[in-house]
């Protein structure tokens, strides 16, 4: 398979690829599902919005992040919005706080910290560029530098955000926290012209104290064991557990709740944290129906409720290499 300069797989139009050499579903299979699906009656019906749970953030615990050598802090911001705490460091990953996005996609709950509610944040992580993780607006409120994927920096620095573009496996310090962009099996666009255009992935953050792993939007892949056998000591991992349905056509692209648990086997992790799930209706199962399967899953596989962290969003995970405590949240 073709390299890029930077070692990324890429075809011979000199778009991005996944590990395996794929691309994401063409056009065709788009409309099939999105028009032809939905005429036909075959997509699976559900509501577009559900009960999801939700605390009110110790705004003022988050204000001051934790120190060097103290437990990190995962705060659920809603979707794939987490406020990742650590060594003094405050980052943003895939930050998405409007009232809606493209496509005129609303918020089924509210984001689990206002933008005037943030602390001070030192970077913005970025995943890829679909519009439910580069949420423009909120990226340009908050104002923090940006880390993302290959060939995002240009288009970053055009619209006035100050950003760092990594390749797979490669790494940038914030303090003295470190980021590596790791790989996922997904796909980018924002536009008609550019699919594939920019790279795509996950992060591992490294503090001093805890290591955590945001894979962003992905498939099931083999990757998963490679980032494990690469960070042998992940405290938490950040995965997602929605926009599974249909399986013929998500499945491709996302992971459903009992892949995000296979993938979490084999990263090897010590905590599975879910995302992806009851804040914007994307695919066709209920808003409100992956951690039910979450759920049965775990207990198929006999894993520990402490293993497993379902938040509500707004809530705070602390983790360290020797715990996962839930902190409690502000009073209403």
């Amino acid at each position: 398979m073709p390299m890029t300069a930077f070692g990324q797989p890429h075809d011979r139009d000199g778009r991005f690829v996944n590990l395996d050499g794929s691309h994401p579903a063409g056009l065709a299979t788009v409309l099939r599902w999105a028009v032809w699906d939905r005429l036909t009656g075959r997509r699976r019906r559900a509501p577009d919005r559900a009960a999801v749970p939700t605390v009110v953030a110790d705004v003022a615990s988050l204000s001051r992040p934790p120190a060097e050598g103290e437990p990190a802090r995962l705060t659920w911001l809603g979707h794939a919005s987490f406020l990742v705490q650590v060594d003094g460091v405050s980052l943003l990953v895939d930050p998405v706080l409007q009232p809606a996005i493209f496509g005129g996609i609303a918020r089924n709950v509210p984001p689990g910290v206002p933008l005037d509610g943030l602390p001070p944040i030192d970077a913005q992580l970025v995943t890829h560029n679909h519009y439910d993780h580069l949420d423009l607006p909120t990226l340009r409120a908050v104002g923090a530098p940006v880390v993302a994927g290959l060939g995002l920096a240009r288009w970053f620095g055009a619209r006035g955000l100050a950003a760092t573009e990594l390749g797979w496996w490669r790494s940038t310090q914030v303090g003295s926290v470190r980021v590596t962009f790791v790989p996922a099996h997904h796909w980018s666009r924002r536009g008609p012209l550019d699919t594939n255009a920019t790279l795509w992935g996950g992060f591992v953050v490294e503090g001093s104290n805890a290591t955590v792993y945001h894979s962003g939007d992905s498939a099931y892949f083999a990757g998963f064991r490679e980032i494990g056998d690469r960070f042998p000591s992940i405290d938490a991992a950040l995965l997602p557990i929605g926009a599974y349905e249909p399986g013929w056509f998500m499945l491709r692209q996302h992971m459903d709740p009992e892949q995000a648990l296979r993938a979490f086997a084999d990263l090897g992790a010590r905590t599975f944290v879910p995302m992806h799930w009851g804040t914007f209706k994307l695919a066709d199962e209920p808003l409100d129906e992956p951690p039910r399967r979450v759920e049965a899953e775990r207990v198929r596989r006999d894993l520990s409720p402490e293993r497993v962290r379902v938040l509500a969003v707004g809530e705070t995970l602390r983790v360290a290499r020797s715990l996962a405590v839930r902190e409690p949240a502000a009073p209403r």
